[in-house]
């Protein structure tokens, strides 16, 4: 399949999804409170067997799912989604233990998983975290903090990445699988501008041991990466979504408002925004399920990909919300309206599983890296020529 193209059966699949989130989950979200664990919620997204699609695909179908259920229920999305962000290192990095132990209530949604890595120090530069796992008999005591760590502190296991010290850097952190129920670990909620639940964990001698391992010592930065490599991507797939919901709210509105003896879709400045807000709109859906082709063809070029990807469509959703807000006035303030909502969810995808300035970061570096190499391959054919 081209990278560029969706087959018509996945963009039919999406289209009962978006409704699916509209008749069937939208209404478990509303009666959730903003900032807690949706329990009823997350079981029923294991009920419709979308939890479990989420640990049997790739990351196209990931896309496509965090996509569809954003624009109708971006609540139902956050929760798919963060499901899938703490409990892939269990899939790809754990012990079959691990995964017999915790999977099963994972997929069924009665089981709730985050990742744990950002810290009051360490958001976006993720190498410097300074959570310490101290050597204790056996095993380790965990020390230190976690912030800004969704379904914290109400979820019910943690992907933990914490310094062993085997080396400096990103060399000398190790991934553990933490309960949460062991002793000396306490959570707090963080009140925050968007609605789903984020919160601090502090570690005071957290024990852990060798059965907590999610691969080995000193190589957890690389589960994190890998993690983060498959779900950047979709971060901007529920971007693209939120975008779509907003330019489909504003087409709506312009196109029925009536003002200065027409519709509000009459005037060219108005057009021309809704034209730019599509356009804008396409190329990041585009780039998005292109950097998921590359991810599912297991391309080099994943980390520059999904980069562009997340970067590109959270920005644009943020572009796209912001001027549909513009087109409805007043109307789009009120607290309950839609693009009210989805102006409270579309700051924080453009800070999390990496700020925009470190997407930009990452794209800059992998060029100038494929540039070198390119470089360097140049100038050994010429050396080979010469010598002839």
């Amino acid at each position: 399949m081209p990278v560029f193209a969706l087959e018509t059966e996945q963009e039919e699949w999406a289209g009962r999804l978006r409704a699916l989130a509209v008749d069937r989950l939208r209404p478990l979200a509303e009666k959730g409170e903003p900032g807690r664990v949706n329990r009823p919620l997350l079981a029923a997204l294991g009920e419709l067997g979308l939890l479990e699609r989420l640990f049997g695909s790739g990351a196209l179908e990931l896309c496509l799912m965090r996509e569809s259920l954003a624009y109708g229920c971006t609540e139902a999305e956050t929760a798919l989604a963060l499901q899938g962000l703490g409990a892939h290192p269990v899939l790809t990095a754990g012990s079959a233990a691990q995964r017999e132990r915790w999977l099963p209530g994972v997929r069924q949604g009665t089981v709730v998983a985050a990742f744990a890595l950002s810290e009051p120090g360490a958001g976006s530069d993720a190498a410097a975290l300074a959570l310490r796992a101290e050597p204790d008999g056996g095993g380790w005591l965990l020390t230190g903090e976690k912030r800004w760590i969704s379904n914290a502190p109400e979820a019910d296991f943690y992907t933990v990445f914490a310094r062993t010290g085997e080396a400096a850097g990103a060399r000398g952190v190790t991934a553990f699988l933490v309960p949460a129920d062991r002793p000396g670990l306490t959570g707090e909620r963080l009140d925050m501008l968007s609605p789903h639940p984020i919160g601090s964990l502090v570690f005071d001698r957290v024990p852990v041991g060798h059965g907590d391992l999610l691969g080995e010592p000193g190589r957890g930065f690389a589960v994190a990466m890998e993690t983060l490599n498959l779900f950047r991507p979709s971060v901007g797939a529920f971007a693209v979504g939120m975008a779509r919901a907003a330019l489909d709210a504003a087409l709506a509105h312009t196109a029925r408002r009536e003002a200065f003896g027409g519709v509000l879709g009459d005037l060219q400045a108005v057009a021309h925004r809704i034209a730019e807000m599509a356009t804008r709109t396409e190329a990041a859906r585009l780039l998005v399920y292109a950097a998921a082709g590359a991810y599912d063809r297991g391309s080099p070029e994943v980390p520059r990909r999904a980069a562009m990807a997340k970067l590109l469509a959270t920005e644009t959703a943020q572009y796209v919300v912001d001027h549909a807000v513009q087109l409805h006035g007043a109307h789009a303030l009120q607290r309950g309206h839609l693009l009210e909502h989805l102006y409270r969810e579309v700051r924080a995808p453009r800070i999390y599983e990496g700020a925009s300035e470190v997407q930009r970061t990452v794209i800059a570096r992998e060029l100038y890296r494929a540039a070198g190499a390119a470089g360097a391959e140049a100038a050994g054919a010429a050396a080979t020529e010469v010598a002839r």
